[in-house]
């Protein structure tokens, strides 16, 4: 990860810094004024045709989600989203009956085997090709250990096909939101997303407070910088939802759902992050891109890897979020694992003072 990092940014300097520090600052003005930003965003997202909610909390949201999915059993397809594995919305889903798939390989891989994903970007990382072998053997008896990761590949890619197809909810989350226009942004390599949010005829996305951005610019440049600083630039889609699909071709009558879903919903959710904004530490924390880079050169991460952090969010990023999501009594604990080294300020996107708010977290500061 961090020769592709370098290799990004000798490609495009002109998106590094300069671009990183105007989002940094952009979205401090966001948490400054967090409640009228959200309202603003939930007013433009119905502009659109698409049903806006305001969660307090994770109970709150699930009620939400599960209200839209209804009863009877469901199948329902996931993108990527670490605000849904915060509120554990997959295991809810499931406990109600329904039939849900991680689309994301990573993702499915992790839910495959039952574990707590190792990386907000690669949550699969610390598996062989073998072992994801095994794992993928539960959805194609077929495969075998010795099978490349291209075949393996392939074999996921037809097995989803069919649950794309067939899904009747599409789930994900969003990498920035734009309180002008009420428009979701999603960033991806497999491709997966726009299955989730096209396909089925219902789409639901699910996402914290914290990734409002002003105006639509704003909301794109967020999701390059996230790109250039993941080392995946460019990115294979970015993809802006506003709404549901529309055609008025024909005698101009306006008609939703379309190729795209007639019914889309947006869950903002709070769950802690309202707080935080006005928290004397903790509101740095919301400038997250969780790009992941922290966990990558801390060095209690890399021996202890997902043993170190909360249920949702692990490495020096993770102890942050945790006193967000959970609260500062099940952070501080984790906290002590911390090296004071800084290493995750270094090099963190939005150049987060992660030290500062440990140290703080590690004294109990803040209850």
């Amino acid at each position: 990860m961090r020769t592709i990092r370098l290799e990004t940014f000798s490609r495009f300097p002109y998106l590094t810094e300069e671009l990183a520090d105007y989002i940094r600052k952009t979205k401090e003005k966001v948490l400054k004024d967090l409640e009228k930003y959200v309202n603003q965003t939930l007013k433009s997202i119905e502009k659109t045709g698409a049903h806006a909610y305001l969660a307090k909390d994770g109970d709150e949201a699930r009620k939400i989600v599960g209200e839209i999915v209804g009863d009877g059993r469901k199948i329902i397809v996931k993108s990527k989203s670490m605000v849904t594995e915060e509120i554990r919305l997959r295991q809810y889903l499931e406990e109600r009956g329904h039939e849900v798939w991680e689309t994301d390989l990573g993702e499915l891989l992790i839910q495959l085997a039952k574990e707590k994903p190792m990386h907000p970007v690669g949550p699969a990382l610390h598996m062989t090709r073998a072992r994801c072998a095994r794992v993928l053997k539960s959805i194609d008896p077929e495969i075998t250990e010795d099978m490349s990761a291209e075949e393996l590949t392939y074999r996921v890619r037809r097995f989803l096909r069919e649950k794309f197809i067939k899904a009747d909810v599409g789930i994900s989350g969003a990498n920035a939101i734009a309180a002008d226009s009420g428009a979701v942004f999603i960033v991806t390599n497999e491709g997966n997303a726009r299955h989730v949010t096209n396909l089925p005829p219902v789409s639901i996305t699910v996402t914290g407070i914290e990734k409002i951005m002003p105006t639509t610019q704003d909301a794109f440049l967020q999701c390059i910088v996230q790109s250039v600083y993941l080392g995946s630039f460019p990115p294979a889609y970015i993809s802006m939802i506003s709404g549901p699909s529309r055609t008025g071709d024909i005698e101009a009558r306006f008609v939703t759902g379309v190729h795209g879903p007639k019914d889309v919903h947006v869950v903002l959710i709070d769950n802690g992050r309202m707080q935080a904004a006005k928290h004397e530490y903790l509101w740095e924390q919301l400038l997250c891109v969780r790009c992941g880079y922290c966990l990558v050169e801390c060095p209690p991460w890399n021996l202890s890897g997902n043993l170190w952090g909360g249920p949702a969010y692990g490495g020096p990023m993770g102890v942050g979020w945790t006193a967000i999501t959970e609260g500062i009594n099940v952070a501080s604990s984790l906290a002590t694992l911390c090296l004071g080294c800084g290493a995750c300020k270094e090099v963190c996107t939005m150049k987060i003072d992660m030290p500062n708010i440990i140290r703080n977290l590690k004294k109990g500061i803040g209850h």
